[in-house]
């Protein structure tokens, strides 16, 4: 047998051995991987019995949370919050709604860690759901606006002080700025090509308005509530049969916040047609009609918590989460690709590109977008 084969072997005996930490109804049958997510290491677990077939085992990457067992403070917080929530008073009764389930180990944790001091989860697997990378018509646009609406009226009540700050800075554009002028003073002694040269003036042009969102919560026109944190299109779980929404998945950036930084990044990826990961970064644009489907989805459960303020910051909410990630990508890019993963030195750079050219596309549809924000402030 060669070594290869021994060290396959070995890695998935260790798999079970996890899989089996935690309590299920059945015995482990196979582990394989999962999904294509770029942050934790994901499984799917087979097991031997009818109900209960499946669970999904993670594990977390403590580079990026330094400190895993408040992820799962706060995911047990969110969970049991929502699930009083639906029983007590429920949203939308004549509508499925799932909750990822936390599972529990053999001793009773909501975690496990190993011998190589890897941390293990377990979430229970939502049956008969499926993602989409992309929108494809305006009622799974509008899905999707339920979806993030859901969210956010199921933990409107929660109080913000009852979660953890897992990532600190996280959306706080101001901070990925800081981090992009001292990246960038290194990449001065450099040449610069012409799309480098515009992802700079970009930047430039709009160095003064980036603070607009955290000037605005200084000031006390807008509050931190318990946000998602990462809502885009492929995180909105859809039922295989009615095609109707009905979980938002990946809970890990579950934390304090605003909410504008989440309803912005789900339209950010909703609106662009072509993807962020599309090479043809020339012919983005913001697609205003999947914005009012959307919207019109998120208003329908959301109205009720939101205060005037709320809404006079959306528009601002949408262009300057758009503008973040190009500048966080671009960071990237200058910094040597340390950060996202890529498949090509310049993937970055296309990536910056991208978002830089949605956010134009924004901005140069602003009247449009605001007036379709005016439609639901009533």
């Amino acid at each position: 047998m060669n070594v290869d084969l021994n060290t396959e072997i070995t890695a998935f005996n260790n798999l079970i051995e996890i899989a089996n930490q935690f309590e299920t109804q059945g015995k482990v049958i196979t582990v394989e991987e999962f999904g294509n997510g770029n942050i934790n290491g994901t499984f799917l677990v087979t097991l031997d019995c009818l109900e209960e077939k499946h669970f999904i085992l993670q594990r977390i990457n403590q580079n990026v949370f330094h400190q895993p067992e408040l992820v799962m403070r706060n995911m047990s917080t969110f969970t049991n919050h929502v699930h009083q929530r639906l029983q007590n008073s429920p949203l939308n009764s004549n509508r499925r709604w799932e909750v990822p389930k936390v599972l529990l180990t053999q001793k009773n944790q909501d975690h496990f860690i190993d011998a190589q001091n890897s941390f293990w989860r377990g979430i229970g697997f939502i049956d008969n759901a499926q993602t989409f990378d992309t929108i494809q018509d305006n009622q799974q646009a509008r899905e999707v606006g339920y979806a993030l609406g859901m969210f956010h009226n199921l933990i409107s009540d929660l109080p913000v002080d009852k979660l953890a700050d897992t990532l600190p800075g996280f959306h706080v554009t101001p901070n990925y700025l800081k981090q992009y002028e001292n990246v960038e003073r290194q990449y001065n002694a450099f040449s610069k090509s012409p799309e480098v040269e515009y992802c700079s003036q970009f930047i430039n042009y709009r160095k003064t308005w980036a603070h607009v969102l955290e000037n605005a919560l200084l000031q006390g026109h807008l509050h931190l509530r318990p946000i998602h944190g990462d809502p885009k299109v492929n995180n909105i779980m859809f039922d295989t049969i009615n095609r109707q929404a009905i979980s938002i998945i990946d809970l890990d950036t579950v934390k304090p916040g605003l909410v504008h930084y989440d309803i912005g990044d789900c339209l950010r990826s909703s609106c662009n047609p072509l993807g962020e990961e599309t090479k043809h970064w020339e012919m983005i644009s913001f697609d205003t009609d999947i914005c009012q489907s959307l919207l019109e989805g998120y208003f329908s459960v959301a109205q009720d918590f939101l205060t005037k303020s709320d809404y006079q910051y959306i528009y601002d909410g949408i262009r300057l989460i758009t503008f973040e990630l190009g500048l966080r990508f671009f960071t990237d890019y200058l910094a040597g690709n340390v950060y996202f993963k890529v498949q090509y030195p310049e993937h970055n750079l296309i990536r910056a590109l991208v978002q830089f050219k949605l956010t134009e596309s924004i901005e140069l549809q602003e009247n449009t977008i605001r007036n379709i924000i005016s439609i639901f402030d009533n």
